[in-house]
């Protein structure tokens, strides 16, 4: 499994191919899209129907909707703090917080409690996830060393415990065949590939097909292209890279004027577009000084689209 870059699509940020170990690599350039002290930037997702980008400030309790055709981005309030955030078919969406799974209101920003987060007792929230092909949300937890674990939240309100001893749940995503699912728990440093049973929402034959190596940073959320391939942002790496999960080759990267990038969407009425989110907390003055834009948003088009996210389905 090869940490160095290989050939990758052009788009307009793209700058002159440089190579690494031998092998060609394109590296681009995200762009500063909003300007925002966001503390905890996460959990970017495209709203197909809507054509709008939902993302939260973690730390800040904050739920954020922008709109690239106004530039506007909408800010709200929420009780405590959010780990993820999903679409609903009925234009609202649900949200991971320490207390449980709830669905958001959009029109009245209520919010009507829908299923439990069995460590809430132990003081451990809900992080990052996403919805699978059928419409099962897979969300996992954080907190300390291998106390955590990953649920399959489904829609009759039963919530089901997938993979025990994860430290920091992240990214989740599935291959476009339906037959694979990719997890991060950040602190391995790796990506598991699981086989995905569609029909029944069940994983088996865990393997590692990543491994990122020393001096960029941690994988933290991720996203896959229209082409298979696996996107993910760096906590503590100022990027996001370009994978191919099927060789465990990095295939491309997207340099971000930010410490730690966290989170990853394809958006844009064609999903060419690939939004970032990042952090502007828990960094000095010298780091500050370095990354100004350190909580914003950014987005890059790299030649390669997205796929449209997955309803919640209850």
């Amino acid at each position: 499994m090869s940490g160095s870059c290989g050939s990758g699509k052009q788009g307009k940020n793209a700058t002159e191919v440089s190579k690494n170990s031998g092998t060609e690599c394109i590296v681009w350039q995200a762009e500063l899209v909003y300007d925002i002290k966001a503390q905890l930037g996460e959990g970017a997702l495209w709203q197909p129907e809507q054509k709008l980008l939902y993302w939260i400030d973690i730390v800040g309790s904050e739920l954020f909707i922008f709109d690239p055709a106004t530039g506007i981005n909408e800010r709200y309030s929420l009780p405590n703090n959010p780990g993820t955030v999903v679409p609903l078919k009925n234009g609202n969406c649900m949200i991971a917080f320490y207390n449980g799974i709830f669905e958001w209101d959009r029109e009245t920003q209520n919010l009507t409690y829908f299923a439990e987060n069995p460590e809430e007792a132990a003081g451990r929230r809900y992080n990052d996830g996403k919805c699978d092909p059928s419409g099962r949300l897979w969300v996992g937890t954080c907190a300390g060393e291998k106390q955590c674990a990953l649920y399959r939240v489904n829609g009759d309100r039963s919530v089901t415990k997938m993979i025990n001893d994860v430290t920091c749940s992240n990214g989740i995503v599935w291959s476009l065949d339906k037959t694979k699912m990719y997890y991060i728990d950040t602190p391995t440093q790796e990506v598991q590939q699981f086989d995905y049973d569609d029909s029944t929402g069940e994983i088996s034959n865990g393997k590692v097909v990543i491994r990122f190596p020393e001096g960029v940073g941690s994988p933290d959320g991720s996203t896959l292209d229209a082409e298979g391939m696996l996107w993910i942002a760096h906590w503590g790496g100022a990027c996001v890279s370009r994978w191919n999960p099927e060789t465990g080759e990095m295939i491309g990267k997207v340099e971000v004027p930010v410490h730690n990038v966290t989170s990853v969407a394809f958006g844009g009425d064609d999903l060419s577009t690939l939004y970032i989110t990042t952090v502007g907390a828990w960094l000095d003055e010298e780091a500050l000084a370095k990354y100004p834009h350190s909580g914003s948003l950014f987005a890059v088009k790299t030649g390669v689209k997205g796929i449209p996210a997955q309803f919640f389905e209850k």
